[in-house]
């Protein structure tokens, strides 16, 4: 046996450990030196290849093609996009398998498609943003699946497909999501698909986790079996996280029946306890939420969970794997001037090792799962040197959280600031053997300046059998290293640019349709409409949409040019009322309707002259009205009203006679009932327009 022998109680990831150190420790450096574990050499020869980085929480809001995607897995609730398994159209309608996870999951909280949060109806159809949902009809549907042991396929896409996706395609075990678009008219595409085709993410609860505590078998209170996953349970607990992942083939491929499960039934406790925040809530000490890929190193993932929550993990004397919690602990090992062979105390008291303040960054979940920047702790502008680190920077993907993203914030500013301490000493003593499953221990050297310090031990244990000693280092902290206030030491959280709403085409304003006239060819009139409005952007042209109310044409359009304020329509047909609204187009996309005006066309608004010589003869129930046409170009007929009183106002239009001007016209109005009547003969033009009035006296209907 070698002479020095790395003790198998080594912190796997956290704290000051090296990558390198952690990636050997964490592999099983040990158990090629006396064969004690099993991890074994195939595993430590693929130590120093790199693999994929875990994905940033940003790196999630985009869906990946790619023929054979690495499995996501979701610890925690996070937002994120998948990996499509399947998009394919027919009949216009795009139908689209996204796979969220690959895993089973507790539960989707909320659809996204782009950046806006959708709105479901009991069918899946998207209601909510309202562009997905016209006329009362969802362009959109959103189905899930969250990955049960036996899934079931999707039947729409059986049914559209069933050539090449049947029954037997249901991702048994992979959390999906079924989305499907239909097309629109042309017209209307970027209305309702104004960022294209939608891309969709979603926040979710992830992966089931099992927990100490809620097992009666393991001094716990409850149904939690670790051989039973579907006893299982969601929780956004960092450490319950971290022992899943330590047994999980994507993980440290470990056994629970390997875990010391009272060890992680505590800090399953810590990160559970209740911490203050600045605005005065409560809020978990240690949870989160995070995602990774099953390539992804799982070095770095444990780390991401280990940093987060504060957590050291360690391989006991009994070759069960510990953990010690983000707390601090009372040192049972002392060690004093008389069982230390040698002691370095570095102050750290260089400018250019200092560290003035630390940066850190952070998932705002009120914010759509963003990363933003909490507040500085420190004071990075303190000292003018350049030499001096003013800032360092923090940032974990695990974080949710301000307060706990400035509570760590605070760590790293103590533990980059704080004394270092290298100690040599004599293995035989008290408790000495303890020092490597212990996170703290207690030196007392009063001639180096430490008097019952406390040592927070940051490397491996070094352990030296043939001469019988062990080594460490580490920081000196205080009982109040994880004290934290949040009312006076957690500073106020940055402003993050929240986009703004999309607010589309502005409907336009002051719409001001009227009835204009012009010659046209052989002299003659013709009506038409022109629409003004107020300018609003060069790049906006609009549509003015015209029809008559009896609706015998149809609707009729014309367009502006860019930029413009007015449009006028084609020739209108003379005397017709029609219905006006106008509407902006900018970008491929429009603006809704104005309200509808009414107007009545009117070629020539000139009356003609009246008529003259006028006349009536009764006869037995019908009456011989007589007249003269004026001398008028614009004469086109003479309008006979009856009354049985003398009052223009009430009569009655019995008869429209045409002729040409100047001639002398008569007509003959039938089925009139005995007694007196009045009459009135009036001239009109072909706009409709008439002329004055002419009386014909009364006269008695046999």
């Amino acid at each position: 046996m070698p002479g020095v022998i790395e003790s198998l109680a080594l912190i796997v990831s956290s704290l000051a450990t090296t990558t390198l150190v952690a990636n050997a420790l964490y592999l099983g450096t040990y158990a090629l030196a006396t064969a004690a574990l099993a991890f074994g050499a195939t595993a430590l020869q693929g130590m120093f290849v790199d693999k994929p980085k875990v994905p940033k929480p940003d790196d999630g809001s985009y869906n990946l093609k790619q023929s054979v995607p690495s499995l996501a897995y979701v610890l925690g609730r996070t937002k994120k996009g998948g990996d499509y398994v399947f998009l394919e159209e027919k009949g216009g309608k795009a139908h689209h398998v996204i796979v969220w996870a690959g895993h089973r999951i507790h539960q989707y909280v909320q659809h996204y498609l782009h950046d806006d949060k959708a709105t479901l109806n009991v069918d899946g159809g998207v209601t909510e943003p309202g562009h997905y949902d016209k006329d009362g009809v969802s362009f959109v549907h959103i189905k899930t699946k969250l990955g049960l042991n036996s899934e079931t396929a999707y039947t729409d896409v059986v049914t559209a497909f069933p050539t090449i996706w049947n029954n037997n395609c249901r991702g048994d075990g992979l959390a999906s999501v079924y989305m499907t678009c239909k097309t629109v008219d042309q017209t209307d595409f970027l209305d309702v698909y104004p960022n294209q085709m939608p891309e969709h993410s979603a926040v979710g609860d992830g992966a089931l986790l099992y927990d100490p505590r809620k097992d009666s078998t393991q001094g716990g209170v409850g149904s939690h079996r670790y051989t039973n996953p579907n006893t299982w349970e969601f929780s956004s607990n960092l450490a319950l996280m971290r022992l899943w992942h330590l047994c999980h083939p994507v993980g440290g491929k470990m056994a629970y029946q390997n875990m010391y499960l009272p060890d992680w039934a505590n800090a399953a406790n810590v990160c559970d306890q209740n911490v203050t925040n600045r605005s005065g809530g409560t809020e978990k000490r240690y949870h989160g939420g995070f995602w990774f890929r099953a390539s992804n190193d799982p070095i770095e993932v444990g780390r991401i969970m280990d940093e987060a929550a504060e957590l050291v993990v360690y391989e006991r004397a009994d070759g069960k794997i510990g953990v010690h919690a983000g707390e601090f602990v009372t040192p049972d090992v002392r060690l004093t001037a008389e069982n230390v062979f040698s002691i370095r105390v570095d102050k750290n008291k260089r400018r250019a090792a200092t560290v003035l303040g630390v940066r850190g960054r952070y998932v705002n979940t009120t914010k759509d799962y963003i990363t933003e920047d909490a507040a500085i702790y420190g004071q990075p502008y303190a000292v003018v040197d350049d030499t001096t680190e003013r800032t360092r920077t923090f940032e974990n993907a695990a974080i949710q959280s301000h307060n706990h993203c400035q509570r760590k914030q605070k760590l790293t500013y103590v533990r980059a600031n704080a004394r270092k301490v290298s100690v040599v000493a004599d293995y035989t003593a008290d408790d000495a053997r303890n020092i490597p499953y212990r996170r703290f221990v207690k030196v007392h050297y009063p001639s180096r300046g430490l008097t019952e310090a406390v040592v927070e031990i940051t490397s491996s244990v070094t352990i030296d059998l043939r001469n019988m000693r062990i080594s460490f280092s580490g920081i000196l902290v205080s009982a109040s290293l994880y004290d934290f206030n949040a009312a006076t030491e957690e500073g106020e959280p940055g402003e993050a640019v929240e986009p703004l709403p999309d607010e589309g085409v502005p409907v336009p304003v002051d719409f001001t349709p009227t009835i204009q006239t012009e010659v046209v060819s052989g002299g003659a009139t013709a009506a038409f409409i022109n629409a003004t409005w107020d300018f609003v952007d060069d790049t906006l042209t609009y549509e003015l949409e015209y029809d008559r109310t009896s609706g015998s044409t149809g609707v009729q359009s014309a367009f502006s040019e860019a930029g413009a304020t007015q449009v006028r329509s084609g020739y209108l047909v003379d005397g017709e009322e029609y219905r006006v609204r106008l509407r902006a187009w900018g970008g491929g996309s429009k603006s809704e309707w104005t309200d509808y005006v009414l107007l009545t066309a009117t070629a020539d608004p000139v009356a003609p002259g009246p008529v003259t010589a006028v006349s009536v003869t009764p006869g037995a129930g019908q009456a011989e009205f007589q007249w003269t046409a004026p001398n008028s170009s614009n004469y086109f007929a003479c309008r006979i009203y009856i009354n049985t009183v003398n009052d223009l106002g009430t009569a009655t239009l019995a008869a429209t006679e045409y002729g040409p001007p100047s001639a002398t016209d008569l007509r003959v109005v039938t089925s009139l009932g005995a007694g007196t009547y009045c009459g009135w003969l009036l001239s009109i033009n072909p706009s409709g327009v008439p002329g004055t009035a002419v009386a014909t006296g009364s006269f008695v209907v046999m």
